[in-house]
Formats: structure tokens, C-alpha cells, sequence
């Protein structure tokens, strides 16, 4: 598995909720077309966080790499959905930050290390 992590400020004048529906239809097709294993998303609770910290927390759960390509490869489309739902919720965000992540110690890690 590997972990798409976002970080995320909204524009001042963006509605959260508005935000968090966008997300879930983009997701939620994402999903629907296989490119996408599963997802959430978490909001800073209390201003309880340093100022490095953006307001919310996406992460986008694949299967492998090549399940992230797809995903990439249907972003590309030319297709009026997949513009509208990536607009709806790219058009509400100020700041972000991405990384990718996968669980450490990993299969592949563990058996490198178990043959030295």
C-alpha cells in the first residue's frame, strides 16, 4: 500500500463543508473507477497543531504504484466529469503539500534485510 499525503489550507472565502463534498464526489469517482483503494480526511481539531500544519489532512490510500498511475493517467483525461470534479475541489484550496508514503517496515524492506 502506499499513503498520498495532503496537506491543506482553503481559501479564506471557501466553505469546509462545500470542500469536504467536492472531495468525496472526486474521491467517491476516483474510487468508483478503481484507481483509488480508499481515502480520508481529518481537520485540525482546536488549532492544536504547530504552524507548519495546514488545516486539513487528506490521505489517499493505493494498492501499489501502479494504481497511483492510473489515477494520474485519469486525471489526464479529456473528459468534461473528471474537469468538473477535480475544478470543484482544486478551485476551494489556497495551500497544499503532498507526499507519498508507504508502511515501514515494508515486505520488500524485510526480506533485503532478512538475506544480509
Amino acid at each position: 500500500m502506499n499513503l498520498y499525503h495532503c496537506q491543506i489550507d482553503l481559501h479564506h472565502e471557501a466553505k469546509a463543508l462545500a470542500f469536504a463534498s467536492a472531495l468525496d464526489k472526486w474521491l467517491g469517482y476516483l474510487k468508483d473507477r478503481d484507481v483509488v483503494l480508499d481515502w480520508r480526511l481529518l481537520r485540525r481539531k482546536l488549532h492544536l497543531a504547530n504552524d507548519n500544519c495546514r488545516d486539513f489532512l487528506l490521505e489517499i490510500e493505493f494498492r501499489d504504484m501502479v494504481q497511483l498511475d492510473a489515477a494520474f493517467k485519469v486525471l489526464g483525461e479529456h473528459d468534461e466529469e473528471v474537469e468538473r470534479l477535480y475544478a470543484n475541489v482544486t478551485s476551494l484550496i489556497a495551500n497544499q503539500e503532498v507526499g507519498l508514503y508507504r508502511p515501514f517496515p515494508d515486505p520488500e524492506r524485510a526480506e533485503r534485510m532478512a538475506l544480509i
